[in-house]
């Protein structure tokens, strides 16, 4: 099966919260194939199915390339650090662009597989980066949104750029 395509920005879709899942069923187990089928397909470390246009918390990660991929369903952040990290950042919704973006170091997050069994993880570094990442796409904060106003319009233009020299 070919992959969904992904919704590129400025697509309105991709500043909506999505909403929490409550069946854990076969329709989920499909989704998360389809998350994780596009995540490869872009070579992403993380992918919501917002970035699909469904809205529904889901976030597959594989932050190392050939590593196992982990499906977070109706993550939520319950602990940051106070200490922060910067990281490049950019968005398969908004490829070609990158900057630098500040989070927390560290996180706990609470989140159900897909079989519905709730866990925590603690995460740090790249892992931390993407989750905090990825769970803001699900709140219908996109990426640049953390960027102050100048270099945010510095990616909005460079991605103009971009697609119309595609």
């Amino acid at each position: 099966m070919a992959a969904r395509p992904l919704i590129l920005y400025p697509d309105p879709r991709l500043d909506l919260p999505s909403e929490p899942v409550g069946a854990f069923d076969a329709d989920l187990r499909d989704l998360a194939r389809d998350v994780t089928e596009a995540l490869d397909a872009a070579a992403a470390a993380g992918l919501t199915a917002a970035h699909l246009g469904v809205r529904r918390r889901l976030v597959v990660l594989r932050p190392e390339p050939g590593g196992a991929a982990t499906v977070y369903v109706n993550p939520e952040i319950v602990e940051r650090s106070p200490e922060r990290a910067t990281a490049r950042e950019g968005s398969v919704s908004m490829p070609g662009v990158s900057e630098p973006v500040e989070r927390a170091a560290t996180i706990r997050v609470r989140f159900h597989d897909l079989d519905g069994i709730e866990r925590e993880e603690a995460a740090d570094g790249f892992r931390a980066a993407c989750l905090q990442h990825e769970i803001d796409q699900l709140d219908g904060v996109f990426w640049i949104a953390r960027l102050s106003r100048v270099r945010r319009e510095r990616a909005v233009k460079r991605f103009a750029k971009l697609r119309a020299q595609a």
